[in-house]
């Protein structure tokens, strides 16, 4: 049996071990559309409202509950909704155990709710226990654990070192259980432009809360934390595959992605980069972007794994 998994935040596609599992000479128009599942961890970006002892994704109803498009941070469809029902190539059933609040590990950074730990312990006690042939894994959070800690005292370079370590031991639990693929979203910090009277100037907003009266050293301290633990996050990345034998990994940037469309939003049909809550605006809110915003990062995953069982 191949388990194909995803891991945020990497781009490494190895097609061999994601197509082993199918043979396409044996599929005729009358066979039945082929199952895949996709099994999504991570913060108020990733969550569609999913309770994992409820309703479960089935032929029909692929996020099981709440019903599509569930329940999400921008509220209507997000990344998930969207490759689960308009760019993917096979039936995908969608579990997203994703919870707005949610860090790494409660014990560095408090959530809001729960944190991954809780997440990946509901999909060992569910889902795990019914093992699949094409399984995809999504990972994407960090978001509160930098904008919530990014301003501290002590080393934040080695404040991200512990984060990522408690996240890789956290997610070698999901490939132990039965994943050879995985998929990372890298966490986001966003770019748009401030004018004061005497200047413009460039920071982060949007995606990353508690910015708001920050001076601009502080901003560019958060920017620098966020790619500083999105590089490791990719060194770390890489070093997990190598150790795992079998596992694919890719990795959505999604610090790029967002800063490509806010530096030309109207080039993405987005009224400019800061607005929020109404039509034609990037941001739904003052922290989640909007579902409009959310169909393009679809629309780059769905790319990013072309030639997938999936898409």
């Amino acid at each position: 049996m191949i388990s194909l998994r995803t891991l945020p935040f990497i781009v490494s596609l190895v097609v061999s071990s994601v197509t082993a599992g199918i043979n396409k000479s044996s599929e005729s128009p009358c066979d039945e559309p082929k199952v895949t599942y996709w099994f999504s961890f991570g913060d108020s970006y990733t969550t569609t409202g999913f309770t994992w002892n409820s309703t479960l994704p089935n032929i029909g109803n692929p996020l099981g509950n709440p019903a599509f498009p569930g329940v999400t941070g921008g509220g209507g469809e997000n990344y998930v909704g969207f490759d689960t029902v308009t760019y993917n190539k096979s039936l995908i059933l969608s579990y997203d155990y994703g919870v707005g609040g949610a860090v790494i590990d409660p014990t560095l950074v408090a959530p809001i709710t729960l944190a991954l730990p809780d997440e990946i312990t509901q999909f060992l006690e569910g889902a795990a226990k019914k093992p699949e042939d094409l399984a995809l894994d999504d990972v994407w959070i960090g978001i509160n654990d930098l904008g919530n800690t990014f301003y501290l005292n002590g080393s934040r370079s080695a404040f991200s070192d512990l984060l990522l370590e408690r996240y890789f031991a956290q997610v070698q639990q999901l490939d132990c259980s039965r994943s050879l693929a995985m998929f990372d979203l890298v966490l986001s910090a966003t770019l748009a432009e401030e004018t004061s009277s005497s200047s413009t100037y460039r920071l982060p907003i949007g995606p990353l809360w508690c910015i708001i009266g920050f001076f601009p050293t502080q901003l560019d301290l958060l920017k620098t934390v966020i790619e500083g633990f999105n590089s490791k996050l990719a060194t770390k990345v890489k070093a997990f595959q190598a150790q795992n034998h079998g596992v694919t990994t890719w990795v959505w940037d999604a610090y790029t992605a967002f800063n490509i469309i806010l530096e030309s939003p109207q080039k993405y049909g987005f009224v400019d980069n800061s607005s929020y809550g109404e039509p034609g605006d990037f941001w739904a809110n003052t922290y989640h972007p909007s579902s409009p915003a959310h169909l393009i990062f679809a629309k780059e995953i769905n790319q990013l794994l072309t030639g997938t069982p999936w898409f």
